[in-house]
């Protein structure tokens, strides 16, 4: 049985467009797509290091969470990781996204607003049942 040797914690953002249809916003990092995510920082709970990582790899810093804090997690992948996502709704912009610190250019290569078939195509397989499960807590 595989052992859990990283944890990540992250959000999936979520707009709703001016004729109610959902967006997801996507990042990706080279040829991956993902929900914004990453380790906690010392101390962190899964939500602060989800909200912290949300804010430095997209820029925005308002959101809110009308569906409470809830989470799921992913099943382990890549030798041994777990990614943590919580639900946030947050307004659909124009991201820049920001230069990492840590690296000296963004963490990421791209973004985008997608709706539910776009999402579907591009998020991998082990993101796959965190998105149906955004899909099913968030439907009205």
């Amino acid at each position: 049985m595989p052992t859990v040797k990283n944890r990540s914690y992250g959000l999936v953002p979520i707009a709703i467009d001016a004729n109610g249809k959902r967006l997801y916003l996507l990042l990706r990092a080279y040829r991956n797509w993902d929900f914004p995510k990453g380790a906690a920082d010392g101390d962190e709970t899964p939500l602060q290091a989800a909200i912290r990582e949300f804010r430095e790899e997209t820029g925005l810093v308002e959101f809110a969470m009308p569906w409470g804090e809830v989470s799921k997690d992913t099943a382990i992948y890549a030798n041994g990781k777990v990614a943590s996502y919580f639900l946030a709704q947050v307004r659909q912009q124009e991201l820049s996204l920001p230069i990492s610190e840590e690296l000296g250019r963004p963490e990421h290569d791209e973004y985008r607003w997608v709706g539910t078939d776009e999402a579907a195509v591009l998020l991998p397989p082990r993101l796959q049942p965190i998105f149906a499960w955004a899909r099913s807590v968030t439907r009205l």
